[in-house]
């Protein structure tokens, strides 16, 4: 088979999902609205996603993306439920049942145990209006008849990727009305990748007595040497109120150097550079990372709440590329 075919059937699977996902992106209505509103409104009790087979994958993928978006949820194993686990649904759950046919012999327990406590809610995700999950669901949405890739049109393609899409939709609706930020999301992914591009300069910067001060009004000669013995390549300047004025960097005293002059019996506040650029502790550290490279500069003052007169921490270059972060 010649590989000009195989890509030919490779495209012809991703139209097919493409329309699928079209046909989705048509039936989202005021149900949709209901399911969120519904796990929204889910205080006191636990959002519990269940399916069989396929379904059942999916409905694992939809708890892992609520629970990492802000929406605290776990699968329960449809089959086990018969066996022991159904004690896991109690009041003031909401239980999320996926099934293409809605007449899962496995969902058929759950929805029974549902309708049996009037205080757990019941969604039903499913294809078939005529089925008993459609028919018992508190709140219901009908998923659009979608045609399977494939010769035949029997292997679950398009039909699972538009369960996919709709978990995805559904786990972002929430994560945007519960205003779930960057921050957040990083909280909840403290490894990886992703926690890395994440990570903002507070979780990098230098604190305390770590951070370079020097007062404005002390000698170049004494300056020189703490700029040597601190190793950061500049020293921010204050005054005696502790307000920062300037900062001082090699490059400055290079400069000066060069010009021949004495200048350490100068005070700092002479030679500084004033108003020295300041970010909130909040900037993501790839941010500063990019005002650092197009400022053509090695490291930052760090403020909070729009105060950058008052430096909270300090960050170099250094303490960014060694958290891996480009």
């Amino acid at each position: 088979m010649g590989d000009v075919k195989l890509s030919k059937i490779a495209k012809e699977v991703v139209k097919i999902e493409i329309e699928s996902l079209k046909k989705l992106h048509s039936s989202i209505n005021k149900n949709f609205e209901k399911i969120i509103k519904t796990i929204i409104n889910c205080k006191n009790g636990k959002i519990i996603i269940s399916g069989v087979g396929k379904s059942g994958i999916i409905a694992k993928k939809w708890s892992a993306t609520l629970s990492s978006t802000g929406t605290s949820s776990f699968f329960l194993d449809a089959s086990n439920a018969s066996h022991g686990d159904m004690g896991q649904i109690r009041s003031n759950d909401v239980v999320i049942l996926i099934s293409l046919s809605g007449q899962s012999d496995e969902l058929k327990n759950i929805i029974q145990y549902t309708l049996r406590n009037r205080y757990i809610k019941l969604i039903g995700i499913t294809s078939k209006k005529d089925s008993l999950l459609f028919k018992n669901a508190d709140v219901k949405f009908l998923l659009p008849n979608v045609k399977e890739a494939g010769p035949g049109n029997f292997v679950p393609t398009s039909s699972t990727t538009v369960q996919i899409a709709l978990g995805d939709a559904i786990a972002i609706a929430c994560m945007t009305y519960k205003k779930f930020s960057k921050l957040d999301f990083k909280k909840f992914h403290p490894g990886g990748s992703l926690s890395i591009k994440l990570k903002t300069v507070e979780d990098l910067m230098l604190i305390g007595n770590k951070i370079p001060f020097i007062n404005e009004n002390v000698n170049m000669k004494i300056a020189i040497k703490k700029i040597t013995n601190k190793g950061l390549g500049a020293l921010v300047v204050k005054n005696n109120r502790n307000f920062t004025t300037g900062i001082l960097t090699d490059g400055d005293l290079k400069r000066l150097n060069n010009m021949k002059v004495n200048f350490q019996k100068l005070k700092i506040k002479k030679t500084m550079k004033k108003n020295p650029i300041s970010i909130d502790k909040n900037m993501l550290a790839v941010q500063a990372l990019s005002i650092m490279n197009s400022k053509k500069i090695t490291s930052l003052c760090v403020h909070q709440n729009n105060n950058k007169n008052k430096t909270v921490g300090f960050i170099h270059i250094h303490n960014i590329l060694d958290a891996n972060i480009t």
